[in-house]
């Protein structure tokens, strides 16, 4: 049989990975060098030269368009369907067990998922059912408190606090939570993989048949697992299913969300033996951008260790500007932008790459005044639209009326005068007799307890969920949606809307009513769920997720984060100041100031032809100005990769920019903004402001141990470094 197509395209080290002997495999790919290429042909080689059945593999990524995509290139390269391999995402892969098994699991067999909104409604109601302030117990801080606790596997029962502290009222929510997730037959994102953890420890035959069913596991993007999700690996592979692991710890920038980087590092040790593949020669960047990158990563510790290479071209150097403040730094963006268009190229070829969100306000303005086309990417994906979740909210309850959640979101939208009195009635009801609130307001409107406005209301909207449950029956799933969008008098409520944000929801729920109408129905994923609870369950996966758009020809404004996986010709990274980037935050926990080294590195590798660093000599930070040094990162870069910049943007008299060393105390001063110095008392600091001249001159230092502090030089005796 002819292997060609899948190994002949493979560089050699590309080829030494998807053909590896080994029982386990970790990949270090790194950024550009064909990660998904290599974890694609391993698919298709074990299929075609191995013998492997489809059946007999499980895939797991982290995004559905990942999944989709990576679907598809195997289909493409083995010319038959994938139909019966399990490739998804960690959370669909364990929805799909769940649904499998959902008598060993003791949920309901047509159990419901929260999404992240419907899940802070659950605890918001909890919190008010617990008399608790929500001023002081914010809901929003009680959702991280769960899903932190979830995604290490830790459940209510197994936290313990002393009496009075925080965790101790954190605890009582968590533990109310789980008690009406479980009356109401809903889980969490978080729940579905603890759930399926669960399910498999307390099934060791169950476990024994899945070890026995699937002969390969591949993991895509494996410095990204957290603790559940990687609990979930190794229960499934055991000791004697082969583990396939790609990933590159020097692209772990995800810790603040749970993302444990020691997961690639603990592979070799709990996989042992394991055979690691390198991935070095990378497709994307010019030499200059990789070696730029290599210097900056290898300032890390306990790295895994790679080298990226390339046999491009080394390509112009990179461009460093210094601007006086944030207004000069996004007008010398927009000025390089035009030079690109100058140049015959397209802006949808550039990103302006930022590290924090508010950043954005003065390139969105600079570049409007301009007029240069940008798109701030990373906004509300389509399933998480206000007008798409409520149209959701009103399907799941007229199927299921036991969904407490969407019967939350939706009970007074549109106004129909129940209001908060009424709503506490019900709750409170609910809570006492363990019944969900769909219950309690049949029993509530005919028991005469409420005056005589409430129960009507209530008895209109029993009437309308009776009306939209019988609406369901023998339609297709499009007339289904469209029917309940229609009885729901959403679309009507919106018309009513003053403006263009009306046209705007009106049009997503026809898209609504679109997506419905594509829904691929896939047996071997949904099994005996109904269609609408199959698009319902699909519709809570997928929020979240990126979902595509016809972009005109505009440049990209987004964070570091947001760019992660993507890549531009021109890439312009702004803000490169200490405090900014690297955050100020970095310093405070262990291991963050890495992981901002691994954002930056992951923000240089984005860039295919042109990189351009910019930092601002001062910001305003809450109104006051501020003076910050160039970030760290910048120093760690080497001399001579680097060009700077500074003509090309004109700035007015009134901005000329002040001398770095503008404290003279006496004749002359050591001192500098930026500069090291060292106290007697406090150690070890940085000077970041400088104010007055002479004996009465002071400084202020950031100290490594006491913080910032303002110290009088005549008295201070601050030493250089």
């Amino acid at each position: 049989m002819d292997f060609s197509p899948i190994l002949d395209s493979l560089n050699d080290a590309q080829r030494a990975a998807v053909t590896a002997s080994a029982k386990h495999v970790l990949v270090l790919a790194g950024a550009g060098s064909g990660k998904t290429r290599v974890l694609v042909h391993r698919i298709a080689w074990l299929c075609r030269d191995k013998g492997i059945i489809p059946y007999g593999i499980l895939a797991v990524t982290f995004t559905n368009k990942a999944a989709a995509e990576m679907r598809a290139r195997v289909e493409a390269l083995l010319g038959m369907s994938s139909t019966g391999m399990w490739m998804g995402t960690f959370h669909g892969l364990s929805h799909r067990l769940l649904r499998s098994h959902w008598q060993q699991t003791g949920l309901p067999q047509n159990f419901q998922i929260l999404d992240s909104e419907d899940q802070f409604r659950v605890i918001r109601r909890v919190t008010k059912g617990l008399g608790l302030d929500e001023a002081k117990w914010p809901p929003r801080q009680s959702q991280w408190f769960i899903n932190a606790n979830k995604d290490e596997a830790r459940r209510a029962k197994d936290l313990d606090s002393k009496d009075g502290s925080v965790d101790q009222q954190l605890i009582r929510i968590y533990f109310a939570y789980e008690e009406i997730c479980e009356r109401t037959g809903v889980v969490d994102f978080a729940e579905l993989l603890l759930r399926s953890v669960d399910l498999f420890k307390r099934n060791s035959d169950l476990l024994a048949d899945y070890r026995n069913r699937f002969r390969h596991i591949l993991v895509d993007e494996f410095q990204d697992t957290n603790a559940i999700q990687y609990t979930w690996l190794k229960l499934l592979a055991g000791t004697q299913v082969p583990m396939f692991a790609v990933g590159d710890d020097d692209q772990s920038i995800y810790g603040w969300r749970g993302a444990r980087v020691e997961n690639i590092h603990s592979f070799n040790s709990d996989f042992d033996p394991v055979d690691t593949v390198l991935l070095e020669q990378n497709y994307r960047s010019t030499g200059t951008i990789l070696a730029a990158a290599n210097h900056l990563i290898q300032h890390n510790t306990g790295r895994l260790g790679k080298n990226l290479w390339t046999h491009d071209s080394v390509g112009d150097p990179i461009h460093l500007f210094a601007a006086y403040n944030e207004q000069d730094e996004a007008r010398f963006v927009a000025d390089q932008l035009k030079q690109w268009l100058d140049q015959g190229r397209k802006l949808s070829e550039t990103a302006v790459l930022y590290r924090s969100n508010a950043q954005s306000r003065v390139f969105e303005e600079v570049f409007f005044a301009q007029q240069i086309p940008y798109r701030v990417y990373g906004g509300l994906r389509f399933f998480e639209r206000a007008e798409v979740k409520n149209a959701l909210a009103y399907l799941r309850l007229a199927a299921h009326h036991s969904n407490d959640a969407s019967f939350e979101r939706i009970v007074n939208l549109p106004t129909r005068g129940i209001g908060q009195r009424t709503l506490a009635a019900l709750r409170e009801y609910s809570r006492d007799y363990a019944i969900p609130l769909s219950e309690a307001t049949s029993v509530l409107s005919q028991s005469g307890e409420l005056n005589v406005r409430a129960s009507n209301a209530l008895k209109r909207f029993l009437a309308l969920l009776q009306t939209m449950a019988a609406s369901l029956e023998g339609l297709s799933l499009q007339e289904q949606v469209e029917n309940i969008i229609k009885l729901s008098g959403l679309k009507a409520y919106y018309e009513r809307e003053p403006g263009a944000k009306a046209v705007d929801r009106i049009e997503n729920l026809g898209e609504l009513v679109n997506a419905a109408r594509e829904f691929n129905f896939d047996p071997n994923q949904f099994g005996d769920m109904t269609r609408l609870d199959a698009f319902l369950s699909n519709a809570a996966l997928e929020a979240g997720e990126g979902q595509g758009e016809a972009w005109q020809d505009c440049t990209r404004l987004m964070t570091l984060h947001s760019a992660k996986g993507l890549e531009f010709p021109l890439v312009i990274m702004v803000g490169m100041e200490e405090g900014l980037f690297p955050h100020s935050m970095s310093t405070q926990e262990s291991g963050r100031l890495e992981e901002e080294r691994r954002l930056c590195y992951v923000g240089i590798t984005r860039a295919r032809e042109k990189l351009i660093l910019s930092y601002a000599e001062n910001r305003r930070h809450y109104g006051s100005v501020k003076y910050y040094p160039p970030s760290r990162f910048l120093r760690e870069i080497p001399e001579q990769l680097l060009v700077e910049l500074r003509a090309g943007v004109t700035i007015s008299p009134t901005l000329i920019p002040r001398q770095k060393t503008v404290l003279k105390p006496g004749n002359e001063s050591p001192f500098k903004i930026g500069q090291r110095v060292e106290h007697a008392g406090f150690g070890e600091g940085l000077v970041t402001e400088c104010e007055g001249v002479g004996l009465h001159a002071r400084v202020q230092v950031r100290f490594e141990r006491g913080g910032s502090k303002w110290l009088v030089l005549e008295y201070a005796k601050l030493q250089p470094l």
